[in-house]
């Protein structure tokens, strides 16, 4: 039995790094000379992977052709500054639950509202089981109020505020970047660092803390726990594993 199960949909983040050593002559664009491509497991294979690297009696439930969606960013290889991202999508057939396994100590729903999960499949799995962690890029709404804690950033956070609750709000974690983050009215600071790249910096996080909690058992320390990882991984490029 999995101690961790992970559900939501994947992609392939790819970043593509180049040099740009002139502008075209006809539109004002840099010319870019690619100069290495690195791909890795995306959106909730990544979320995936990061708590695998640690405990590693977790599995992950996702679309069947993930590795056919992809992230696709353009890097300036000396500053690190993206050009651009192309995406690549393909329809996300929604999770047929007939069959699903519930027993597991924790779940995470790492959902990229890509289609992959409703809103009232998420329900549905928060009331099968006591211990799930929500992290959601859709506005918020009563159908999120039986998950455990519910993980957002700053941007959805806006976006979802005049939606939320008093319920809802208890069980937020809302991640603010350099403002570390913010739970129950709190606030858990992070060490200002120098950011080189944000890419997957939220999935990092919500590893952390799911880590940290199935050991601790305690939401403080996890949050804790995530805020430094979350540091961490914002100091090096790309996409990577805590």
């Amino acid at each position: 039995m999995s101690q961790i199960i992970v559900i939501g949909e994947s992609c392939v983040d790819v970043f593509v790094y180049c040099d740009a050593e002139r502008l075209a002559p006809d539109l004002p664009i840099p010319i870019l000379t690619t100069n290495q491509k690195v791909e890795s497991p995306g959106m909730a294979a990544n979320v995936f992977r990061n708590i695998k690297s640690k405990h590693p009696r977790t599995s992950l439930m996702t679309n069947t052709d993930w590795e056919e969606t992809t992230k696709t960013r353009f890097v300036h290889e000396a500053s690190n500054h993206t050009f651009f991202r192309l995406d690549h999508s393909t329809p996300v057939n929604p999770i047929d639950l007939t069959d699903v396994d519930f027993k597991s100590e924790l779940i995470v729903i790492s959902d990229y509202n890509k289609g992959f999960l409703t809103e009232n499949v998420i329900e549905f799995i928060c009331r099968s089981h006591p211990n799930v962690f929500l992290d959601t890029k859709k506005i918020l709404g009563d159908w999120a109020r039986f998950a455990r804690y519910i993980k957002i950033n700053d941007y959805e956070y806006r976006n979802s505020k005049k939606y939320i609750t008093e319920e809802l709000d208890k069980k937020i974690i809302h991640t603010a970047g350099k403002l570390g983050c913010f739970f129950q009215g709190e606030n858990y600071p992070v060490k200002e660092q120098e950011v080189r790249d944000a890419s997957g910096a939220g999935d990092s996080f919500m590893a952390a803390l799911v880590i940290e909690y199935l050991n601790s058992q305690d939401i403080i320390t996890s949050i804790k726990s995530a805020n430094l990882a979350a540091s961490e991984v914002v100091q090096h490029r790309g996409v990577g594993v805590i």
